[in-house]
């Protein structure tokens, strides 16, 4: 079974720039999507009959939203946390047979740190959805985590620490959810990589000298290490500051 995740930094700009070849190229049985900035009937995706199609629309325009597009039929379908209902977007929860999957798009703390205390706060609750989840059937959570875990995950830790994205309180947030039974599937098959990254700024020639953050994520409850296979980075992949990343895993049985 392969994942796909891919914070597109805008669908319709994404689908001029070739986000249509990649989907068709990858074949993913689950392919989820971060910040696709539109609303509903702003975009219609082709991808024939063997994908349904959810999606979660910010009340904002132009602004966050999530979509997932699978082979596999869902029992069921969440959008939001405790309300099946979410104002910007932020996650859809998909129920399988024998697991749950969660697209999120985690809020940035903004440059000058005013949204930290609601990213944090936002933080404790997601945390307790995925372990109220993970009561009952394993996780696997993907999206857009806007933050850099370790020094390792970004290209100058020193310079940044303390910049959103990179604070102690954001970091120890991801630590406090890893340790609550979860994995991060890149560091358990890389544990040591460096200079891997999945988002890189748009300034001139950032990219291209690899100065990038890790910021993209394949979680997945412990009990799934076992039926894991690989997780990568697809770093080649233009057409958002963004990459996809790739969860690789056993079929369910």
């Amino acid at each position: 079974m392969k994942l796909v995740s891919w914070n597109v930094n805008g669908l319709r700009a994404a689908v001029s720039k070739g986000f249509q070849d990649y989907f068709n190229r990858v074949d993913a049985d689950i392919f989820c999507v971060q910040e696709t900035k539109l609303q509903e009937g702003q975009i219609t995706m082709e991808h024939g009959a063997e994908y349904e199609q959810y999606w979660n629309y910010a009340v904002k325009k132009g602004y966050s939203g999530t979509a997932v597009f699978t082979k596999i039929k869902p029992l069921s379908v969440w959008y939001g946390l405790e309300e099946n209902a979410e104002a910007e977007g932020r996650t859809i929860t998909l129920e399988f047979e024998a697991f749950y999957l969660v697209n999120v798009y985690t809020p940035n703390a903004k440059r000058d740190l005013s949204r930290l205390p609601y990213r944090l706060e936002w933080e404790d609750r997601f945390r307790q959805y995925l372990l109220d989840l993970d009561s009952r059937k394993p996780v696997i959570v993907c999206g857009d985590l806007n933050v850099a875990h370790q020094d390792i995950d970004l290209k100058n830790a020193a310079t940044n620490r303390g910049n959103s994205g990179f604070t102690d309180e954001e970091r120890g947030k991801l630590s406090e959810l890893l340790s609550s039974g979860f994995v991060d599937t890149f560091r358990y098959f890389y544990p040591d990589q460096t200079d891997t990254y999945s988002w890189w700024s748009y300034m001139m020639k950032v990219r291209e000298r690899n100065i990038g953050w890790r910021i993209d994520y394949f979680l997945a409850s412990e009990r799934l290490g076992p039926l894991l296979r690989d997780a990568r980075i697809d770093t080649d992949i233009l057409g958002s500051d963004h990459c996809p990343v790739i969860l690789e895993m056993e079929d369910f049985e």
